[in-house]
């Protein structure tokens, strides 16, 4: 259980991370770039075709959707295992 709390904790930091990167110009060949949107992207991609950015002003809001249905499975997951 704790390890499943701490990828959840670390792929919140991962897409924290991403969202930061996404406000500058990044140079799409750079590795943690790379990285970053392909450990994301599978996630992000079907909360943003339910929440279009195009709907709400251009502005992406799929990484705050992802962050915060992180922060309810692990409230789940303690809820269930402590009772």
């Amino acid at each position: 259980m704790r390890l499943l709390l701490f990828l959840l904790n670390l792929y919140t930091w991962v897409i924290i991370a991403r969202a930061l990167v996404s406000w500058v110009s990044p140079d799409p060949r750079n590795p943690i770039v790379q990285f970053l949107y392909q450990a994301t992207e599978p996630v992000l991609r079907p909360l943003r075709q339910i929440v279009s950015p195009d709907a709400i002003g251009g502005i992406d809001i799929s990484p705050i959707l992802t962050i915060v249905l992180i922060q309810i499975v692990k409230y789940l997951i303690v809820s269930l295992a402590y009772g």
